[in-house]
C-alpha cells in the first residue's frame, strides 16, 4: 500500500502490528510508545520529513483514549497531576512544533543534548532499580500491596465480576493548591510541587513538539525516578497529558502546513490511523493488565524505552 504524504510503500498490517506492540508494553508505564514509533518510521520505513512528527502525534490521538478510559474506570487517574502536566506541555508544544518546522528540520545538535538528558534520567532509574533496599525500609510497599491485591482480584471469581474501581484501591486527592498537591494511594501519602511539575512539563512539551513523542516518555520516568510517585498512579495522567498535547500539535501542524508548500508538514492521516488502530487495542489491553504486572517490571520497561531513545539521539549525532 502506498502512502503519498510519507512517500513510502508498506503492507497495511505492518503499522497496525507495530502500533499494537509498542502501545501494549509502553502504556503500562504511562508511555504511548510514540518515541519508539518515530525511529521505526524514520529508519525502517524511510519517512523523514517533518510530517513524520505530525503523524506520530496523530498516532497518540487515536491510540491513547482507550487506555485512559481504562485507568479512569479503575480509579487510578490523579486529575490534579493530569491538569498540571497539560497546563505546562500545551504551551511548550507550540514552541516545539514551530522550532521543528522553522529551525530544526534536521535537529542534530538539539537531539544530542536531549539524548544526554534522557540518558541521565534513564541511568537514575536503572541505578534505583539495581539498588538493594536498606534493611527495614519499605518505600515501595504501596505498589507491592496494590499488585498483590490485584493478583488476588484476578484469581477470585467473585471479585472478577465486580468493577476494578470497587474492588481495588484508588488514588484519592487530599490537597491541591498552587504550592502543593497531595494524594494517597493504599495508605501512603505522596506530594509534589505544582510549580515544579508545570515548569518541567513545559520543557517536556517543547521537546515533545519537536520530536512528535507527546512527552510521556520523558515525564513518566521523571515522576517515578525523581518524585518517587507510584507507577500505578501516574500512567493515566501521563497518557492524558500526551493525548491533549498531541491533539494540539496535530492541529498546529495542519494550520501551518500551507505556509510550507514545498515541505511535507501535515500528518499522513491514513498511515497514522493504521498505527493508531493497532495502538488503541494495545493501549487498552496494556492499561487493563498493568495492575497485574509488578511495578519493578514496569519501571524496567520505562528505563529501557528511555535509554533506547536517548542512545539513538546520541549515537545519531556522530553518524
Amino acid at each position: 500500500m502506498y502512502f503519498p504524504v510519507a512517500g513510502i510503500e508498506v503492507a497495511p498490517w505492518v503499522p497496525f502490528v507495530v502500533g499494537f506492540l509498542v502501545a501494549f508494553f509502553c502504556s503500562m508505564g504511562g508511555v504511548s510508545g510514540a518515541n519508539l514509533l518515530l525511529p521505526f518510521q524514520m529508519s525502517f520505513l524511510g519517512f523523514t520529513t517533518p510530517a513524520v512528527s505530525a503523524t506520530n502525534h496523530f498516532f497518540n490521538i487515536v491510540a491513547i483514549p482507550s487506555g485512559v478510559y481504562r485507568f479512569i474506570k479503575e480509579g487510578r487517574m490523579v486529575w490534579p497531576l493530569t491538569w498540571m502536566v497539560i497546563a505546562g506541555t500545551i504551551p511548550g508544544v507550540f514552541l516545539g512544533v514551530f522550532a521543528r518546522v522553522q529551525y530544526l528540520p534536521d535537529p542534530k545538535n538539539f537531539k544530542f543534548f536531549a539524548g544526554l538528558v534522557l540518558l541521565y534520567i534513564g541511568g537514575m532509574m536503572v541505578k534505583a532499580l539495581l539498588k538493594k533496599p536498606e534493611p527495614g525500609s519499605d518505600k515501595k510497599s504501596a505498589e507491592r500491596r496494590f499488585q498483590e491485591l490485584a493478583n488476588q482480584f484476578r484469581k477470585s471469581s467473585e471479585a472478577a465480576q465486580q468493577s476494578g474501581k470497587e474492588a481495588l484501591p484508588t488514588a484519592e486527592v487530599k490537597k491541591f493548591s498552587i504550592k502543593e498537591m497531595e494524594y494517597t494511594f493504599y495508605g501512603e501519602t505522596y506530594s509534589v510541587n505544582p510549580i515544579i511539575i508545570f515548569s518541567l512539563s513545559a520543557l517536556v512539551g517543547v521537546i515533545g513538539g519537536i520530536y512528535g513523542i507527546g512527552g510521556g516518555a520523558i515525564i513518566a520516568p521523571v515522576f517515578v525516578a525523581i518524585f518517587n510517585l507510584p507507577v500505578y498512579t501516574i500512567a493515566g495522567a501521563c497518557l492524558m497529558g500526551t493525548f491533549l498535547t498531541s491533539l494540539t500539535a496535530v492541529l498546529f501542524y495542519q494550520v501551518i502546513a500551507p505556509f510550507y508548500p514545498h515541505l511535507a508538514v501535515a500528518p499522513d492521516w491514513i498511515l497514522g490511523l493504521l498505527f493508531g488502530f493497532g495502538g488503541a487495542v494495545g493501549m487498552y489491553l496494556g492499561a487493563r493488565v498493568q495492575k497485574f504486572v509488578p511495578a519493578t517490571i514496569i519501571k524496567w520497561i520505562l528505563a529501557i524505552v528511555l535509554i533506547f531513545a536517548a542512545s539513538r539521539y546520541v549515537i545519531g549525532f556522530f553518524m
